[in-house]
C-alpha cells in the first residue's frame, strides 16, 4: 500500500478520509473496485456498509455546499429528459430537473464529479446548479423518467400497429450502417419519428416536413394541399431527428452539406405497409427534411373516386383501351398526376400485358408492372430506359415526365409503333402541353399523329359533412364564370364552417378537378398547321370540352366543393 494513500484517492474520497468518516485502507479499497466506473466508489461505500446511502448523501450535500434532495417527491415524467444528451446522462448518472432562464438544475450524486458538470455546460450552453441526490434514488429515478419517455410515446403511438421501418435498398457498406444506426438508436427519438409518420398517414397527409429555424424547430403536416403545424420539439433534438431518418433511409449521415435524396418504407400491418421519399436539404440552421407519403392504395381507389365526370371519364377510358397513342397528364406538382397515370395502369394491369415504367423515382409500388427509377448519374435516363424497353416487346409504357427532346422523340416513336405511352408535362392546362411539345423541338406532323388525348387536373379541397349553404351574390356567380342560364335556383353553392372531423377547417379529402380533352380530326389540322393554343383551346371549346374553371364550377353546383376553393385552384 503506497505510503501517502490520499494521493490515490481525489474528490469524494479524499474527502471522506479528511473528515474521519472513511479509513484509509477502506477508501482505497473501495477506490479500487471502482476501477474508473461512474459512481462505483459510492457504490462500493455504500455496498460494505462503510455508510448508508442517505448519511453518504448528506456528508456531500454540507461538504461541497450544496442542497440537498429527495428526488422521490418529484414526478420523473414531468422532468425535462431532453435537456440534456442522453449519452451524457447514461454515462455519469445525472438527470435535469428543472431548467430557469439559462440555469439548469441538475441531480447528481457525486458533486465532486467535476467532468459531469463541465461536459452539461458545454452541452447546453447553460450554467449548471447542482443539487445532491442518494445515489439509488437517482439511479431509480433516471430510469422511471427514461421509461416514462418511452411508455408516453407508446401510448401516443397506440399498440395497433406492427410498426418496423425498412428501406428500399441495401447499403453498400452494411457494417457501416448498421453502426449509424447504433449511434442515434435512442429509443424516445424513434418511437417520437415514429408517431409522427403514423399521425401524418392517420390525417391523410401527403407531405411531412421536418423544419429546423434559429430558435426553434417544427414539423408540419400538409394535409389536403394545405400545411399545417403540428409540433415544436426542442431544438436540442434536430440533429438526432435528421439523424435518424436519414439512417433510415439509407442515406449517409455524416454529409450535411449537400441534398440526398432516400426511401424507406413504415410497415404497419402484415397486409399494409406505406412507402415514403425521403429529401433533405442543407439550410442556414440545419437540415430541412420532407418526407412525401406514397400510398400504394391511393392508386386501388378506382377511377370513379378521383372526380372525373362522366363524359371525362368515358373519354379517358376509350382513350386507354386503344392499342396505341400516347395519353399526357398536365398540372403542377402535387397535382395528383401520379394517381391519375397509376389508376389507368391498375386498369390495364393483366396477365397478358406487358407494361414498363420509367419514374424519378417511382412513387407507387404496383406488382405485375416493371418499374425503373431513373439514375442520371449512372447513366440511366429517361431516354436510355426507353430505348431498353422498346427491346423487351413491351404493350404498354409509362414515363414519368418528358424534360427534354430525346424523351419526348422516343417516347413518340414508341407511339407510332404499337405502344400505348402514358406519360406528364408540366403545363398550366391541356392545349398548351402540345405547344410545349412543339417547343422542345417535336415536329407538328409527330405530335398530331402519336397524341391522343390530353388530361390537365388540380386537386381542390372537398367540403367536410359539416358543410352549410351559402348566400352568394348573383355578380359574383357570373364573375367567376357562371352564366345566367345556371343561375335558375336549382342548386345551392356550400361553405365550409369546421368540425371534429375536418379539425375545424371545413374540409376533408381532395377531388380532382379536370380537362380531358381528345385529340380530334379538326384539332389534328390545326397542328398540323402549327396553330398555336389559343386556336386549341377555342377548337375544345367548340367540341364541348370543359376547361379547369368550368368543371370546377360544376363541382361547386354538385356541393362537393366550394367556390373559394375552385376560384383557388384553377385559372379563369
Amino acid at each position: 500500500m503506497a505510503a501517502n494513500p490520499q494521493i490515490a484517492l481525489s474528490g469524494l474520497g479524499r474527502a471522506l478520509v479528511q473528515h474521519g468518516r472513511l479509513g484509509e485502507a477502506e477508501a482505497l479499497a473501495c477506490s479500487q473496485d471502482a476501477a474508473g466506473k461512474v459512481n462505483a466508489f459510492m457504490s462500493a461505500v455504500i455496498e460494505n456498509h462503510h455508510l448508508n446511502a442517505l448519511d453518504l448523501a448528506k456528508f456531500s450535500a454540507e461538504t461541497f455546499g450544496y442542497p440537498l434532495l429527495d428526488i422521490t417527491a418529484l414526478d420523473a415524467s414531468n422532468v425535462p429528459r431532453d435537456a440534456i444528451d442522453r449519452k451524457l446522462i447514461s454515462k455519469h448518472e445525472v438527470i435535469a430537473l428543472g431548467k430557469r432562464g439559462n440555469r439548469l438544475t441538475v441531480a447528481i450524486a457525486d458533486p465532486t464529479n467535476i467532468r459531469a458538470l463541465d461536459e452539461i455546460r458545454f452541452q447546453t450552453g447553460l450554467s449548471v446548479d447542482p443539487v445532491v441526490v442518494e445515489l439509488p434514488k437517482l439511479v431509480e429515478f433516471i430510469h422511471r423518467a427514461n421509461e416514462s419517455a418511452s411508455e408516453s410515446l407508446r401510448d401516443l403511438t397506440g399498440e395497433d400497429f406492427d410498426m418496423d421501418l425498412l428501406s428500399q435498398e441495401e447499403p453498400a457498406d452494411q457494417k457501416q450502417a448498421d453502426e449509424s444506426a447504433a449511434e442515434v438508436d435512442d429509443a424516445p427519438v424513434v418511437r417520437f419519428i415514429q408517431k409522427i409518420l403514423v399521425d401524418a398517414i392517420n390525417e391523410g397527409s401527403s407531405d411531412i416536413h421536418f423544419e429546423p429555424y434559429e430558435k426553434y424547430y417544427r414539423i408540419r403536416f400538409r394535409t389536403d394541399g394545405v400545411l399545417r403545424e403540428i409540433a415544436q420539439p426542442p431544438l436540442i433534438l434536430r440533429e438526432k431527428i435528421a439523424a435518424r431518418i436519414k439512417v433510415i433511409s439509407r442515406l449517409d449521415i455524416s454529409e450535411k452539406r449537400v441534398p440526398q435524396d432516400g426511401r424507406m418504407k413504415l410497415v404497419l400491418s402484415k397486409n399494409k405497409a406505406i412507402d415514403f421519399r425521403v429529401s433533405t436539404l442543407p439550410t442556414l440552421h440545419g437540415e430541412k427534411i420532407v418526407m412525401r407519403i406514397l400510398d400504394p392504395s391511393s392508386a386501388m381507389l378506382g377511377i370513379d373516386a378521383l372526380g372525373y365526370e362522366p363524359d371525362q371519364r368515358a373519354a379517358l377510358l376509350a382513350a386507354i383501351e386503344r392499342p396505341y397513342g400516347m395519353i399526357l397528364v398536365t398540372g403542377p406538382t402535387g397535382s395528383g398526376k401520379t394517381v391519375s397515370l397509376y389508376t389507368c395502369l391498375n386498369l390495364l394491369n393483366k396477365a397478358g400485358v406487358n407494361i414498363s415504367t420509367a419514374e424519378d423515382p417511382a412513387e407507387i409500388n404496383l406488382p405485375g408492372i416493371n418499374q425503373v427509377n431513373v439514375n442520371d448519374k449512372a447513366g440511366l435516363t429517361f431516354s436510355a430506359a426507353l430505348k431498353s424497353f422498346l427491346r423487351q416487346d413491351p404493350d404498354i409504357i409509362m414515363v414519368g415526365e418528358i424534360r427534354d427532346f430525346d424523351t419526348a422523340e422516343i417516347a413518340i416513336k414508341a407511339a407510332q409503333t404499337g405502344h400505348l405511352v402514358l406519360s406528364t408535362l408540366h403545363t398550366n392546362d391541356a392545349p398548351t402541353t402540345l405547344e410545349r411539345l412543339r417547343n422542345m423541338g417535336v415536329a407538328p406532323f409527330n405530335i398530331a399523329s402519336s397524341v391522343i388525348l390530353i388530361t390537365a387536373q388540380r386537386l381542390a379541397r372537398r367540403l367536410c359533412s359539416c358543410k352549410k349553404p351559402m348566400e352568394i351574390p348573383e355578380e359574383a356567380l357570373l364573375e367567376a364564370g357562371f352564366v345566367e342560364e345556371e343561375l335558375d335556383g336549382s342548386w345551392q353553392p356550400y361553405g365550409p364552417v369546421g368540425c371534429d372531423r375536418c379539425k375545424g377547417s371545413g374540409y376533408k379529402g381532395r377531388v380532382g378537378i379536370y380537362q380531358v380533352m381528345p385529340i380530334t380530326e379538326e384539332m389534328t389540322r390545326i397542328i398540323m398547321r402549327n396553330g398555336n393554343s389559343i386556336e386549341l383551346g377555342e377548337q375544345a371549346r367548340v367540341e364541348g370540352v370543359k376547361d379547369l374553371r368550368q368543371s370546377g364550377l360544376l363541382k361547386v353546383k354538385q356541393g362537393v366543393t366550394s367556390l373559394a376553393e375552385v376560384l383557388a385552384t384553377t385559372n379563369e
